[in-house]
């Protein structure tokens, strides 16, 4: 059970990761994850954010529609079922890995999510690995979709799914399709597997994770408003900062640093 105290900080951090997600389009689950295990175990922190990042991520589907769903399929189905095997793996050494472990991991996690989505320096390496890495043949397709469900079931990290997808130039419907399918279908996929594996809690978890997506909701919507007000410049350079503000200070925490 958690106290009152915790639920409220829990809930406006929350609203603060909507916000996030409103304002600059991406960021609600790693912004969540990384500040709810400031004061959370890693884990409760990951378990905590999976419905609210279901319920947010269902607008994607309205998107689509049934021709779009099948085209989708048929070309990433070995991606999709393989992400969705990787996010079983996944949550499943939730149940394993030591906080001692997950909190420097949810760190670096967190600071290599900052180093892709900064658009100012190019990494040593990205370009050759982009090119050997996000190729189209079904056996990188496997590969990419089970490491990035293992990191997704880990952390609630997806940038390596939306890197992947901007790697191959898909139009913008395929890629509403495919990261609906992704997002949406291994969401409900973690909510089942949360519950078989006991990370709810006997119940309680999720209860708290399904009260935590309306303030989620409640920040979307006032990040929508406050983006029409600020440059994507100044969103995009402080979020990053905070992100990276938050994933030193786990990774300090995680090695005894703190």
């Amino acid at each position: 059970m958690l106290s009152t105290t915790t639920l409220v900080l829990a809930g406006l951090v929350v609203l603060f990761g909507g916000l996030v997600k409103g304002t600059v389009g991406f960021g609600y689950a790693i912004a969540s994850t990384a500040l709810l295990a400031v004061f959370l175990s890693p884990s409760t922190a990951v378990v905590l954010m999976i419905v609210p990042m279901l319920v947010a991520n269902v607008s994607l589907v309205r998107e689509l529609d049934r021709a779009e769903i099948s085209r989708c399929l048929k070309r990433f189905w070995p991606y999709v079922l393989s992400a969705m095997v990787g996010t079983v793996v996944g949550m499943v050494l939730l149940n394993f890995v030591r906080t001692s472990l997950l909190t420097p991991a949810l760190g670096i996690f967190t600071l290599a999510y900052v180093a892709v989505k900064q658009p100012w320096l190019v990494l040593p390496g990205e370009r050759a690995v982009a090119r050997y890495c996000f190729r189209r043949d079904t056996t990188v397709k496997v590969a990419l979709g089970l490491v990035s469900g293992v990191i997704f079931g880990l952390s609630n990290v997806a940038v390596q799914v939306v890197a992947y997808l901007d790697s191959i130039d898909l139009d913008r419907s395929t890629f509403v399709g495919v990261l609906a399918m992704i997002l949406v279908g291994v969401s409900g996929l973690r909510v089942g597997m949360a519950w078989t594996l006991g990370l709810y809690d006997g119940g309680s978890l999720l209860l708290y994770s399904v009260g935590l997506s309306v303030p989620g909701l409640v920040g979307v919507t006032l990040g929508g408003r406050l983006r029409q007000v600020t440059s994507e410049q100044t969103q995009l350079a402080a979020v990053l900062l905070l992100l990276s503000v938050i994933g030193v200070r786990l990774l300090a925490v995680g090695l005894g640093v703190l």
